[in-house]
């Protein structure tokens, strides 16, 4: 894809961008996206009209190992030998790069990204990486990846330190008849629609696909509702309410003493104050 063409599917996000046309969400934002729960960013993303964000059913090379990063996406198709060598031709005259597709994402990661591939599913010579691979992947993002598809030697990529990914099965074949056609383009992952620069929030039961625009929605709203949550059960705890004054909308005399709460903790609170007031507002608190 060309930078153009990431500013156009990306148009709604109005901050920095990598030199790809990438949106570069905050590294303060993506470092407190990993605290947060898949079922809080799900829930809103869903409350913003966002209903396509989630997928599961992944194996993992080191399982409950939670990972984020910013999406760098690749589209795989079948191969057909007049494609292979178009693409492979002008691979070669813009980049310099053989015709080995599957490295090509691979050279393109920056610091903190996530490869995620769409290689639709395929599991049988459908192995998009192994250890060589995965210590490139490792060596140029420092970060995971998400396969809809395979990969090979498990064992051997399990050992590469600091290294996590989600794909649907493991297979000792190589990759055959498949060709890389797009990177940094909108791709299906599963039931979720993903574009270049998304926040991947994977975690144990799955992982959601966070839009860039609204990256700091769904973290500040993740965080205030973790926050409402964790005050409130000290609150049950203590016998300051009970679980009808917790469960259900919160009297001015509940919202008092969480605000006097958040105040006298801060250490608990993630956020700046600018942005605790905002999602405050949001929720007409």
């Amino acid at each position: 894809m060309t930078r153009e063409q990431i500013l156009f599917y990306t148009s709604e996000w109005q901050g920095e961008r990598f030199a790809d046309g990438r949106p570069k969400v905050s590294d303060d934002l993506v470092r407190r996206a990993l605290a947060i729960s898949l079922e809080e960013a799900w829930g809103t993303l869903r409350g913003l009209g966002y209903n396509n964000q989630f997928e599961s059913h992944w194996q993992a090379i080191h399982e409950g190992q939670p990972f984020v990063g910013r999406a760098l996406t690749a589209q795989y198709m079948p191969a057909r030998p007049d494609m292979k060598a178009a693409l492979s031709a002008r691979a070669k005259q813009l980049r310099g790069w053989d015709d080995k597709s599957n490295i090509w994402p691979i050279q393109e990661l920056q610091p903190g990204d996530v490869y995620v591939a769409d290689s639709y599913g395929k599991v049988v010579d459908g192995t998009l990486i192994g250890d060589v691979l995965g210590t490139s992947i490792y060596a140029k993002s420092r970060n995971g990846f998400v396969f809809d598809g395979s990969v090979r030697d498990l064992q051997g990529l399990s050992k590469i330190e600091g290294l996590n990914g989600l794909f649907r099965e493991a297979d000792p074949s190589a990759i055959k008849e498949m060709q890389m056609v797009r990177i940094n383009g909108p791709v299906r992952i599963g039931r979720a629609t993903v574009l270049p620069g998304d926040i991947v929030l994977a975690k144990f039961g799955g992982v959601v696909f966070i839009p860039a625009h609204l990256a700091q929605i769904v973290v500040t709203q993740s965080e205030f509702t973790a926050l409402r949550d964790t005050f409130g059960h000290e609150a049950i705890r203590k016998g300051q309410f009970g679980p009808a004054d917790i469960d259900t909308r919160w009297s001015p005399t509940v919202k008092a003493a969480f605000l006097q709460w958040v105040a006298a903790n801060p250490d608990k609170v993630p956020m700046s104050k600018a942005e605790f007031d905002e999602v405050r507002k949001r929720n007409d608190f």
